[in-house]
């Protein structure tokens, strides 16, 4: 069976290549409606490029912290970083395709980008919420708290026999 640490390290690799593909897409979108229209971008687009900056960092602090920064790296705040993704970009693809729908027209190639973000941002969501299922469980498994590599959880000694005299 495949460990879960090269599940995981393959949802990363996918999780940051999509996330590039979000911020280009959202940033040529952005720049159509900033330079070819007269009203600024629509927050839904400028919020998606927003997610996909907090993915990028985020993937960098889950996979590096723990090589090579245990000190700051905790499992809590990973989970949160899990979820947190999760929930923006599922905000992020809902309404953009919110707003898509409701275009008059819709045309082109920035609306193509437009709705490639969408998808894109579809399989972010469900990467992330993958990802957190998988951290879910081992935080679960592992009790909740951060173990230096190498030491056993605290316990109780164990107790010995007397010897008789």
């Amino acid at each position: 069976m495949i460990s879960s640490n090269v599940i995981i390290l393959g949802i990363r690799a996918a999780q940051l290549l999509f996330a590039f593909i979000v911020m280009g897409l959202t940033a040529y979108v952005a720049h159509w409606y900033n330079v070819d229209t007269l009203t600024s971008s629509p927050s839904q687009v400028n919020w998606l490029l927003a997610v996909s900056l907090f993915t990028i960092f985020s993937v960098f602090y889950l996979e590096l912290a723990p090589r090579f920064v245990p000190k700051v790296s905790h499992p809590m705040v990973a989970m949160g970083l899990e979820s947190g993704n999760a929930l923006f970009y599922f905000a992020g693809f809902i309404a953009l395709a919110v707003f898509m729908s409701r275009l008059l027209f819709c045309r082109g190639s920035v609306c193509g980008a437009a709705q490639a973000t969408i998808a894109f941002g579809a399989f972010e969501f469900l990467l992330w919420t993958a990802s957190a299922i998988i951290m879910g469980k081992e935080l679960v498994k592992s009790g909740f708290i951060r173990r230096p590599a190498g030491k056993a959880p605290l316990s109780v000694p164990q107790m010995k026999e007397a010897q008789a005299a």
